[in-house]
């Protein structure tokens, strides 16, 4: 695992897996107790929560795979570019720190391996939750209960018209485009839900689609779409192409769209 280019295998998904579990630890110690918060430039929020994660991704990291950059959400200044091959890490220590501040347990480490501009091995940890998403090219996408729990394959599932659709939105962050787009979709049936979650349970067949208009970053949704693809669902922008990480200096995601395919099928047919 120390050599120029990281091989996205089931021994490394198993060490960024603890890796993850180990800074969900740090999270939850300072969830216990009273959590000051800071305002960074941009005004988002900062709790002491996210550094003391960073670290220990960030040391976790430079002992598995030396040689491979980590663009971190709190350590943006260390990263220098692309390693070997185009590849890094990408790493959101603490997605949904407004969740972690209400205490609402709906916060996640994510951490993704990026290759060539693409996410290739994936770990979303819900250290509150007690619950992870794995995934890696190739090997399938995994649910797991508890640390050290059994990995459980998981797919995104068919489409019910009857139904309708199962849609997820942004808990924290509003933006009327939602209001419209909905308006348009059809029989629908929304839940708000916080950080990466929200396409894990698509993933696992929980919802259909999950609509982002909005900025968010590339730390913020690649780890998740390494599950969401893997599962046999898609992260995509408003002209259908999935998202990309080949140009890490623009960190700002478009809007997007994270469906279960069936669902999208539908959507477009």
């Amino acid at each position: 695992m120390s050599g120029a280019v990281p091989t996205p295998d089931r021994t490394l998904l198993e060490a960024i897996e603890r890796l993850a579990h180990e800074a969900g630890q740090v999270i939850l110690s300072v969830y216990r107790r009273d959590i000051e918060v800071t305002l960074k430039t941009d005004r988002t929020p900062l709790t002491e929560a996210d550094l003391r994660a960073n670290e220990v991704i960030l040391a976790g990291l430079a002992r598995l795979t030396p040689q491979t950059p980590v663009l971190s959400e709190e350590s943006v200044e260390r990263f220098d570019g692309v390693g070997p091959g185009g590849t890094y890490w990408l790493v959101d220590p603490l997605d949904g720190t407004r969740e972690f501040i209400r205490r609402n347990d709906e916060f996640t480490v994510n951490i993704a391996l990026i290759h060539q501009g693409a996410p290739v091995l994936g770990v979303v940890v819900a250290p509150a939750l007690g619950v992870s998403y794995l995934a890696a090219r190739g090997l399938g996408a995994f649910k797991v209960e508890g640390e050290g729990g059994a990995w459980q394959p998981i797919r995104c599932r068919g489409f019910d018209p009857a139904r309708g659709y199962r849609v997820l939105g942004s808990r924290s962050h509003q933006d009327p485009r939602l209001t419209s787009w909905l308006a348009a979709l059809g029989k629908h049936r929304l839940t708000p839900l916080g950080s990466s979650l929200k396409a894990c349970l698509i993933a696992e067949g929980q919802a259909d689609v999950y609509p982002r208009f909005g900025p968010t970053s590339l730390w913020d949704t690649a780890a998740a779409q390494a599950v969401v693809e893997e599962a046999g669902g898609v992260i995509v922008d408003q002209a259908g192409a999935a998202l990309g990480y080949h140009t890490p200096a623009e960190r700002l995601n478009p809007s997007f769209f994270v469906w279960s395919k069936r669902a999208r099928e539908h959507f477009c047919a």
